[in-house]
């Protein structure tokens, strides 16, 4: 239940796809690359239990940093690019945060937080950037280079520590520490998938969300864990994620009620054009769907639509067919 085992048996296989750039990591890839992570976080000082904080845009890079921090045990905030410089800089602080890891793509942002974070854990606090460089900020990629693929000698489980939306007050982190120090050890929603939703290795899951958010990126990650191929959508249109359901023949996906509404209100032409039998579970959370909402994509789609909501049964989720 890691890609390390799925690099050395299936090796060619496509752990994930961007659907937009058609940017495809092979198992084999993904694992070099958490490697070459790992090391890269031990050489600038980080040891396990240790922080660092990620601002990316839904990026090709996303996992490898994610699985290569989880294998040095690191606990790893991702954060919403959407937040204002305060709130960004309020959870790299507040996270402890030794390393931020942003892009190009965000260099407005990551160019304004710089003041607020530049001190932080001093002289620990790196800043690394993907795609470019600006002042602040070196080169992820620079820093990645010349650092072997292979595991690092004391790997150990880490894992994430997301936000809250700070509804009420300031947002908070949860962290759940591994039950197992394993890094390929099963943990519930593994089980979860595994188990009540048949995602194995023969599945292909679509994350239309940003993977900033609690389940697109853990739901992303479990689907790799168990040997399937993750599609990511950059940004969602309602109608392209119809198309890419028909065209990677996804078997699991996950949603908000927000994205059934967009797909219900296409053109009866549009709807019809595209594929979707390949569907066996589509999970939604994240916000109630209004009864008709959701009747109507039944209607369409099958009886392939589950909720999840937060519970006091088992792992602290409820299902619902």
């Amino acid at each position: 239940m890691h890609p390390s085992h799925h690099a050395r048996t299936h090796p060619h296989k496509a752990a994930f796809i961007m659907a937009g750039s058609g940017v495809t990591v092979t198992y084999a890839e993904l694992e070099a690359r958490s490697n070459q992570v790992a090391h890269l976080l031990r050489s600038l000082g980080l040891k396990a239990g240790d922080h660092i904080a990620i601002l990316l845009e839904n990026h090709p890079r996303f996992f490898e940093i994610c699985f290569g921090a989880h294998r040095a045990g690191i606990i790893y905030t991702a954060m919403s690019t959407r937040l204002t410089v305060g709130e960004a800089a309020y959870i790299v602080e507040n996270c402890e945060a030794k390393a931020l890891i942003t892009s190009h793509a965000l260099q407005g942002l990551a160019a304004d937080l710089l003041p607020h974070t530049a001190a932080l854990a001093a002289p620990l606090m790196a800043h690394l950037m993907l795609d470019g460089s600006a002042p602040g900020y070196s080169s992820f990629e620079a820093a990645i280079a010349p650092m072997p693929n292979t595991p690092i000698a004391d790997e150990i489980a880490g894992g994430d520590m997301l936000y809250s939306s700070g509804t009420t007050g300031r947002p908070k982190g949860v962290f759940v520490p591994p039950e197992f120090p394993q890094i390929d050890a099963p943990n519930p929603l593994t089980n979860i998938c595994a188990s009540l939703y048949g995602m194995g290795a023969d599945s292909i899951y679509l994350s239309p969300a940003p993977l900033y958010h609690a389940a697109p990126l853990r739901f992303s990650m479990t689907a790799m864990r168990l040997g399937g191929t993750c599609v990511v959508m950059e940004h969602f249109d309602a109608e392209d994620y119809l198309r890419i359901v028909a065209k990677h023949k996804v078997t699991h996906t996950q949603l908000v009620p927000t994205m059934f509404v967009r797909m219900l209100k296409l053109p009866p032409e549009a709807r019809a054009q595209y594929d979707l039998s390949t569907l066996k579970i589509a999970i939604h959370a994240a916000a109630p769907c209004p009864i008709p909402v959701k009747q109507s994509i039944i209607e369409w789609w099958g009886p392939v639509v589950w909720e999840y909501y937060a519970g006091t049964e088992g792992n602290g989720m409820t299902m619902v067919n």
